[in-house]
């Protein structure tokens, strides 16, 4: 079976984009000669621009701002043999079905993939204890691909190569280790606590770390109080770098410490020491959205039998001496 061009849809979150390339790296192994073209929203651009196995892209973002017709010709024109649908859309379901693509592939858990999908395919992703990197290979079962890689083995399929010179003004220090302390999560995640942070910057300074703190701007001001920004010794470069900035500054650095974001995944892609602090609460747990990577790490507290409220203050109560410890394993 060779296909000449495959489209692969994810427009969500940074977090998840990063935990489709290996998808994407390993239809690059199957089908070396295929155009791989990945649909996504504009702000996960950089992260596709920086991945070797996506040949082109499509920003959905200035797709919506075309009517209907004129998505679907701009759809039909790619002449793609595969559409996959790996977050499901409405729309797009309906746009990839109206271009005539040959083969279109969704969850069969969405009403409209039964009309619109040439192969709706039928797995849970909220009942399964499988990442989620490894279920979107569950996709693939209609090209005959019916492989589910180890964590260990999607490692090897990310193929982000991120070059460039840090931001102006941020100065990163050669003789001591480097870590990036990311507080906030936008919303999409249960936060360690910004007094957490506060003391666990206070250990790594006294322990000879250099610590640099990223984020929004809108996230910066949500904890403006915070003695983070009172501390001399903290680079903060929060509300000032962009997406391919920040994946640089995480290039340059040793270890990064977040909740389930985005900027943890894709410093477990760049192979760098990623500490993530979960909760235990289902569907957010980290059985599920743990970062991937060959030093990736994951602290968490589990209670049988908790409530999710219960599971969520548990989190909180991770110390700073553990999480130093996960740096310096």
């Amino acid at each position: 079976m060779e296909f000449k061009k495959i489209i692969i849809s994810r427009t969500d979150g940074i977090g998840d984009v990063i935990l489709t390339l290996p998808l994407v790296g390993y239809l690059r192994s199957v089908f070396p000669r295929a155009t791989l073209i990945f649909l996504g929203r504009s702000y996960t651009i950089p992260v596709l621009k920086n991945c070797h196995h996506i040949d082109e892209y499509i920003d959905y973002d200035e797709l919506q701002k075309l009517d209907r017709d004129q998505q679907v010709e701009e759809i039909r024109k790619q002449k793609a043999d595969v559409f996959i649908h790996v977050f499901p859309r409405k729309d797009l379901a309906h746009i990839a079905r109206k271009a005539d693509i040959k083969i279109r592939i969704g969850t069969s858990h969405r009403f409209y993939h039964w009309i619109s999908c040439t192969h709706p395919v039928a797995f849970s992703r909220k009942n399964s204890d499988l990442h989620e990197a490894q279920l979107n290979f569950k996709l693939l079962a209609p090209l005959d691909i019916t492989i589910i890689p180890t964590l260990r083995d999607l490692e090897e399929y990310y193929g982000i190569v991120v070059q460039g010179d840090l931001s102006k003004g941020v100065v990163l220090s050669v003789n001591k280790k480097k870590v990036i302390l990311h507080p906030k999560s936008q919303g999409s995640a249960v936060e360690w606590g910004i007094k957490n942070f506060e003391n666990l910057a206070e250990l790594l300074l006294s322990k000879g770390f250099q610590v640099i703190l990223t984020g929004t701007a809108k996230e910066k001001e949500l904890i403006a109080s915070s003695s983070l920004f009172k501390h001399p010794g903290i680079i903060d470069v929060m509300g000032k770098l962009n997406l391919q900035e920040l994946m640089v500054l995480i290039n340059h650095s040793d270890a990064l410490v977040a909740a389930s974001t985005g900027p943890l995944h894709i410093a477990a892609a760049l192979g760098k020491r990623a500490v993530g602090i979960y909760s235990e609460r289902k569907p957010i747990h980290p059985g599920r959205w743990s970062p991937v990577g060959k030093n990736a790490v994951v602290l968490s507290k589990v209670k049988e039998g908790g409530s999710d409220e219960e599971l969520d203050a548990l989190m909180k109560t991770i110390s700073t001496d553990q999480v130093l410890n996960a740096l310096q394993q």
